[in-house]
């Protein structure tokens, strides 16, 4: 989730590399929870911006916690940030990743597949007897 198209199209060209996946991209974080909301139980994981039109980018991984708290999430951005609110929702696994803009897109793919692995170990764990 990035408000800027071409930012979307670049990352998700390049997390097409990861087998196995389908990804979605918005430009819109209203539009991205609303979907979100439909298809919480699809969802692995959200990547999204911090600065963003409508909702910003913890306020969206905040809302798709509180719909699935087992989808993993990534927040990026571009700005310093060092903030009470960030180490709070990192602490209560609100935010489980965090890229610094600009990103190299190699380290994209790997928080992407690093995130994807604990999601399907925290899975498992939920299924064992």
């Amino acid at each position: 989730m990035d408000d800027e198209r071409d930012i979307t199209v670049l990352f998700r060209d390049a997390l097409e590399t990861i087998k196995g996946i389908s990804i979605f991209t918005f430009t819109n974080p209203i539009m991205a929870l609303e979907h979100f909301k439909i298809n919480r139980k699809d969802y692995v994981l959200i990547v999204s911006d911090l600065r963003m039109p409508g909702i910003n980018g913890i306020e969206l991984l905040k809302g798709t916690k509180e719909l699935n708290p087992l989808v993993r999430t990534v927040l990026m951005t571009a700005f310093e940030f060092d903030d009470e609110l960030f180490q709070q929702y990192a602490e209560k696994q609100i935010i489980n990743g965090f890229l610094q803009k600009p990103i190299m897109l190699k380290d994209l793919v790997k928080e992407v597949d690093n995130q994807l692995h604990i999601h399907q170990l925290e899975e498992q764990k939920t299924r064992l007897p």
